[in-house]
């Protein structure tokens, strides 16, 4: 995913912390680039270290579309869910899969709709890379 790196910043206690921007949000979630990266535009990969519960982290979206926010001490995505055939779970955020770990299988309604996840800041993390 494609998304613009505002400033890389580290507070006592806590890892590196990109500041992004996208045009359906903006967050700050751990930075596992350089942390003297300049702001830019920089393309990510996402990962997500904290198992999905139906119902606890993970419920039916309000909206449609991609979203990101914050909520406290956690964010919140908002992405299309997808099943496979194997039965891992994927969230569409805007064109970009994020594997997704369950700890029970997903409701068969909750595959291919909009869902909105709620994940501590510290279990979200961005990883840049060069094309």
């Amino acid at each position: 995913m494609l998304l613009e790196l505002v400033k890389v910043a580290k507070f006592p206690g806590s890892p590196w912390l990109a500041h992004v921007r996208t045009s359906f949000g903006h967050i700050a979630v751990p930075w596992c680039g350089d942390p003297i990266a300049e702001p830019g535009a920089y393309h990510v990969e996402w990962t997500i270290d904290e198992d999905i519960t139906w119902g606890r982290n993970a419920r039916p979206a309000v909206g449609t579309g991609p979203g990101l926010r914050t909520g406290g001490h956690c964010v919140i995505l908002r992405g299309q869910l997808s099943v496979t055939e194997d039965g891992a779970a994927l969230l569409n955020l805007d064109g970009t899969n994020i594997l997704l770990d369950l700890t029970d299988p997903l409701p068969e309604e909750a595959a291919h709709t909009w869902v909105e996840l709620f994940i501590e800041r510290e279990k979200v993390s961005l990883y840049p890379y060069a094309l």
